[in-house]
């Protein structure tokens, strides 16, 4: 038989079993293995929260007020159509809040899922309207959210809607209790949305925040709801993502005012290329546009 060196030997095997190197590899150069694709449904770590969830989450309250959404002005039979389909495209992230009215649609879809299966969040409204009491602080709170949804716990608890810097003091008892229910593992992660960027950067400097809810975009200012110009906002948000603060984006379409499709991919492109989030709600109102926002996200990350 004709002797084999060591290079046709390994060659002649890798042959077999249907392998094909990078000629440098037997040089001693690392093999080539192809980049893993990112994707809109990648479970993806909140910070330092310890949760993981989709990067994308199905939002709930768009034009949300007084208990209702549009999505559950939609009504029960296409709430429930939308959010299956979200999960079953692998969107794990929920995203609800008492002033949406969103816990007992979300409830009869989830149920018989295994709980390590999705992530709920939710949000206390800290203020009296006339559709809500506030208790000042988050005990009856979240005990009415756990039975409205029939979960023992919450996976991330904000405060709605903090509208200047001085929140933590204002909102100092409801920040205590959110501790102490985290403590008894009824709450996951704690923190707050934000609508001012006062309120933002006390939000990305406080030590009691996990989660926050930030509106960006790549238009930036108020006619696209954000609380300052995009170059503001990008640098706070920056900031919270060093203290490592979880960042989710909301209004990265503008609250429906960028419709347009390239509108839609130069906000996914400036939000994701410069890793300001970790992950991103959106409030998909159709199977349609659960569809084409994951498309999209998909391609901006692998852009």
């Amino acid at each position: 038989m004709m002797r084999q060196n060591r290079r046709q030997f390994i060659e002649t095997t890798l042959a077999g079993a249907g392998l094909m190197m990078a000629p440098g590899w037997l040089a001693g150069a690392e093999p080539t293995v192809a980049p893993t694709k990112r994707t809109a449904v990648d479970r993806v770590a909140l910070g330092r929260t310890g949760i993981r969830a989709s990067r994308l989450a199905q939002g709930t309250g768009y034009n949300g007020y007084n208990h209702s959404s549009a999505h559950t002005r939609m009504g029960k039979e296409s709430f429930d159509r939308l959010l299956r389909h979200s999960l079953d495209q692998g969107i794990s992230f929920i995203d609800m809040a008492d002033l949406y009215g969103s816990h007992s649609f979300v409830k009869d879809v989830v149920k018989g899922i295994p709980r390590e299966r999705y992530v709920l969040l939710s949000k206390i409204w800290p203020r009296t309207e006339p559709w809500v009491k506030a208790s000042g602080g988050a005990m009856e709170e979240v005990d009415r959210f756990r039975k409205e949804l029939d979960v023992d716990r919450i996976d991330i608890c904000l405060i709605h809607c903090m509208t200047d810097s001085r929140w933590p003091a204002n909102y100092e008892r409801i920040r205590d209790e959110l501790s102490e229910l985290k403590q008894k593992q009824a709450v996951g992660a704690v923190g707050v949305s934000c609508h001012d960027h006062g309120a933002l950067k006390a939000a990305a400097a406080h030590p009691w925040v996990d989660v926050i809810f930030a509106r960006i975009n790549h238009k930036g200012g108020s006619e696209y709801s954000c609380d300052d110009t995009v170059e503001g906002v990008t640098e706070t948000i920056k900031l919270a993502r060093r203290n490592g603060k979880a960042v989710v984006g909301m209004k990265i379409f503008g609250a429906g005012k960028l419709v347009k499709p390239e509108e839609k991919d130069a906000s996914l492109r400036y939000v994701l290329g410069n890793d300001l989030v970790d992950a991103m709600t959106i409030g998909m109102l159709s199977v349609e546009q659960v569809d084409d926002t994951i498309s999209r996200i998909n391609r901006a990350l692998n852009a």
